[in-house]
């Protein structure tokens, strides 16, 4: 009792009173230490046990694949060989798990193995831990083959399968196997709600958490979290504004991974003030809290609280990271700060070790191309030279160049990049823009010639609104579908009225 509710020192305690000790006494006191991962008092227990039963040899497995451990696993697996031990269902379990939480797959696969040879492979529990292993280690096909030798399954074997197809990206089957599920929990519901949005289908994941309501099943945080973030790639602000009422009408409102998603709703749908405030009710808010809420500030302009949350953050005992940066570069490059821009970047490499990464790079060339610094800025994009590096600096310098009136390094940049990325439709449509402002009007007319035979498009602009909850997109080059003759006519009449 008292191991179960992480009291070590009164299990110790009842263990000395006691004048005859078993081997369930001793097990017990194992499973004390082995609970609250104090292995090295856990291990000297072990190895004066008078006899090292089945249950003493899993709890210590079990208690070191739960921290991915799994060289002392294995370790252990071996000992118990050694010793003439029997194995159990909960050995093998235990061994799996390690593999899994380690992300060991060649272990895995060996422990799979003696899986096999030593008939254990139609123990259900057994089963469930190598599925478990595959799902996690991100091999989906490996599931749905383990999923298909399985006779007796159980939720969790339709949990694994239905986040394995979704894994592969076929959300049919994974349909197929949610509805052919005999039973669903908040795992299943979850799994397929994860699976629409990482699939990019956010609608379907909206409407399905809907369902899961429907079917009076609570939520937990992460179904929450992931169903946020889902409104967030649809900017639909009703939606998410009534998941932040079921967030708070069950007690997550305060979670970090919820109070982060409702962080980024609120500021992709233009709610800078829902941000903040959801920003302030997270309880224990982690780096991925203080990143979104630097991110949202400097998209919507708010440099100074940006950099605000910056000084808050490294006051919090906090390291920034790789994304804190590029929040910070972005900022300063939307606000032109410049000066502010080259420190964090120096401080990054300089004070918390930190390599630029593509986006560093690309966000300090798009600041200093928009500032006029454009001989600085290509020489920066020169210095970290990549294939992704320069398609993308050149054309943060090459948009710079246009705005700047230097049509002549834009055009050398254009042409770069036109050889870079033949396909891309940005290098022709910048390098024509070049061309009409400097009145070249005939190697405009060339590049958009050399675009068509090339087989190369141009994406059409797009718009959405959300109305009653339901978002509308109006696409450029396209008919209206929906309210085509009341949304005419108020166009005809806004055009007249400008007029």
């Amino acid at each position: 009792m008292y191991g179960k509710c992480w009291r070590v020192g009164s299990a110790k305690g009842v263990f000395e009173e006691m004048g005859f000790r078993n081997d369930v006494s001793w097990c017990s006191l194992l499973f004390a230490y082995v609970n609250v991962n104090e292995f090295g008092v856990a291990r000297r227990v072990f190895d004066g046990m008078p006899n090292k039963v089945n249950v003493a040899w899993n709890t210590m497995i079990a208690g070191h694949a739960r921290v991915g451990e799994v060289g002392t696993c294995v370790g252990l697996f071996k000992r118990m060989m050694v010793e003439s031990c029997d194995q159990d269902k909960w050995t093998f379990s235990a061994l799996m798990n390690a593999c899994a939480e380690s992300q060991e797959y060649r272990m895995g696969c060996m422990v799979h193995a003696i899986v096999v040879k030593k008939g254990w492979i139609f123990a259900v529990e057994v089963n469930n831990s190598i599925l478990s292993f595959y799902a996690q280690i991100g091999s989906p096909a490996d599931v749905v083959m383990m999923f298909g030798s399985i006779e007796t399954r159980t939720q969790i074997s339709w949990n694994a399968i239905i986040d394995a197809h979704m894994k592969i990206g076929d959300t049919q089957k994974a349909l197929i196997a949610f509805q052919q599920a005999p039973e669903k929990n908040i795992i299943s519901w979850t799994s397929m709600i994860t699976g629409y949005v990482r699939n990019g289908n956010a609608e379907d994941a909206v409407s399905f958490f809907v369902d899961m309501i429907g079917s009076n099943l609570q939520p937990d945080d992460f179904s929450l979290g992931t169903v946020l973030h889902a409104c967030s790639v649809l900017a639909t602000l009703g939606h998410g504004k009534m998941v932040h009422s079921l967030a708070i009408h069950n007690g997550f409102h305060g979670y970090a991974y919820v109070g982060n998603g409702l962080v980024n709703m609120y500021a992709k749908c233009g709610d800078i003030n829902g941000s903040e405030r959801a920003f302030d009710d997270i309880i224990e808010k982690d780096l991925v809290s203080w990143n979104t809420m630097l991110i949202a500030f400097g998209l919507h302009g708010w440099g100074d609280k940006a950099l605000n949350v910056y000084e808050e953050l490294i006051a919090s005992g906090l390291k920034p990271d790789n994304v804190t940066f590029i929040s910070l570069l972005m900022t300063c490059s939307h606000l032109g700060l410049i000066n502010r821009g080259r420190e964090f970047f120096e401080s990054m490499i300089q004070t918390y070790r930190i390599f630029p990464e593509i986006d560093h790079v690309s966000c300090m060339v798009d600041m200093l191309a928009r500032g006029g610094y454009l001989e600085e800025a290509r020489k920066m994009a020169n210095t970290y030279m990549t294939f992704d590096a320069t398609v993308k600096s050149s054309e943060a310098v090459i948009g710079a160049c246009y705005s700047h009136g230097d049509v002549d390094m834009g055009v050398e940049l254009g042409g770069k990049l036109k050889m870079l990325e033949p396909k891309h439709e940005m290098s022709y449509v910048m390098l024509s823009n070049l061309y009409c402002a400097s009145e070249k009007w005939k190697e405009a007319e060339l590049v958009r010639k050399t675009m068509a035979d090339n087989g190369v498009k141009k994406m059409p602009g797009c718009s959405w609104i959300e109305v009653n909850n339901k978002v509308t997109a109006f696409v450029a080059g396209r008919s209206l579908s929906v309210n085509n003759k009341d949304m005419s006519s108020i166009l005809y009449l806004l055009g007249y009225q400008m007029r």
